[in-house]
């Protein structure tokens, strides 16, 4: 039963439905999760039928205009519990955690509902034939695809499932049904590289324009790999030969379909040493929460703030910047690119080594408080610290490890101040006291 929790006082349903009562339809339609209340819900006037809490049962007739919000919350997101991933991928980061972490980050979700709602990955090895028929049947649009490789034998063994080969006759069946499909392609050295990746690029090339688009991402390997498959990161060598041949093959896209549809994870040209493409050759970043085109856009938005920049009465106090040993060369560049052009401006940026991961691992979003703290205890950091925000527990403010920015800022002795991951919000955190 889909119990209702809230129900908003300036809804459609509020003099009509209570918390407590339970939602079993809408226009005689049964709701078994969120998809079916998003996709039943959105007519005009429906017909709700609901079960009080002491058991009765009715039938209420709400008045709204199509696509307005009934105004109801249940117990949870979904109104199911998440769909765990049954594949034993030899990647998987979370299989590379080390013990005693919360235990949520722990649970694995393979859920395609996530993958709509919240632009999750999924490996679709977990969809059954009437869950991809309701997904055909709502319109499920767009899905978001972990593809890793269309070879079927190789995709079987990197997943460790058995029905993980059939990944392109379901991707077809969503093409012929009009659904959009965004995937990604975690690339690892010796495994899913060099003919098979060619594979992998042609055989999802086909898929186009129903696949928008395609991420090809560097593995991210842990310290922590006890009893896993002995997978080795990228060189500087062999980021530069990743970078040629899906460059090779997105031009030959672009030349084809008009889009490059191909696009390399920022990471590719860090390790490789190479300047990032220009704005342009992203297409809108159609993939930036996989971190492509990360950078660029940050440095889009940075000058576009420092543009409009008007000098404050006083100038900032000198302040510190933490992140991450990929982006922190960037991020100097951006520092002393504002303090030439705007003047008054003192920061000093500290590049984090991943000692609770590993120095492999080298993105901001996995530094956690105990290396920050490690590292930059007796430091002189100025008036403040600034960090990225994608260091803490989304919508916390929590590391990885559990410790909190306000126990961190106490160490440390100044105020550790969260920044949004955005050029325009970087700015201006440096810019201003």
């Amino acid at each position: 039963m889909n119990e209702i929790v809230t129900v908003a006082p300036d809804s459609p349903t509020a003099s009509k439905v209570s918390p407590g009562d339970s939602l079993v339809a809408i226009g005689g339609q049964p709701i078994g999760d969120v998809l079916d209340y998003q996709f039943y819900s959105y007519d005009e006037n429906p017909l709700l039928t609901l079960q009080t809490a002491p058991g009765e049962w009715k039938m209420v007739r709400v008045e709204k205009e199509a696509g307005a919000d009934l105004g109801l919350s249940f117990s949870t997101y979904l109104m199911d519990q998440p769909r765990a991933c049954g594949n034993r991928c030899v990647f998987c980061f979370i299989d590379q955690l080390p013990r005693g972490m919360r235990p949520s980050l722990y649970f694995k979700d393979d859920d395609v509902r996530l993958s709509f709602l919240t632009g999750n990955y999924v490996s679709l090895t977990n969809v059954t034939e009437a869950e991809l028929e309701r997904m055909i049947r709502l319109g499920i649009s767009p899905i978001n695809i972990s593809v890793h490789a269309t070879e079927p034998g190789v995709r079987r063994w990197m997943l460790g499932n058995p029905t993980a080969g059939s990944c392109l006759s379901v991707m077809q069946t969503l093409k012929e049904a009009g659904i959009t499909m965004h995937a990604q392609i975690v690339l690892c050295p010796g495994v899913n590289d060099g003919a098979v990746l060619q594979q992998t690029m042609a055989d999802l090339a086909g898929l186009y324009p129903a696949l928008g688009s395609v991420s090809v991402v560097p593995v991210g390997l842990t310290k922590h790999r006890g009893g896993c498959y002995p997978l080795s990161p990228f060189t500087e060598e062999g980021a530069e030969a990743v970078m040629r041949q899906v460059g090779d093959f997105a031009d030959t896209c672009l030349a084809q379909f008009g889009t490059r549809l191909f696009f390399l994870a920022d990471e590719f040209y860090l390790l490789a040493k190479y300047n990032l493409p220009v704005e342009a050759a992203y297409e809108g970043y159609p993939q930036l929460e996989n971190g492509v085109g990360l950078l660029r856009s940050f440095h889009t938005e940075f000058v576009r703030a420092m543009s409009g920049f008007q000098p404050p009465i006083s100038p900032p106090e000198p302040f510190s910047i933490a992140t991450g040993v990929a982006a922190a060369p960037f991020l100097q560049v951006l520092l002393a690119t504002a303090s030439q052009k705007c003047g008054m401006i003192e920061g000093r940026v500290h590049a984090i080594r991943n000692d609770f991961f590993g120095h492999s691992i080298t993105v901001a979003g996995l530094v956690v408080g105990r290396d920050l703290l490690d590292q930059l205890r007796g430091v002189d950091l100025g008036a403040r610290l600034l960090i990225p925000q994608s260091m803490l527990r989304h919508g916390e403010g929590v590391f990885l490890d559990d410790m909190t920015v306000e126990a961190l800022s106490e160490a440390l002795g100044v105020p550790v101040v969260p920044v949004a991951v955005d050029g325009g919000a970087f700015f201006r955190a440096i810019s201003s006291s």
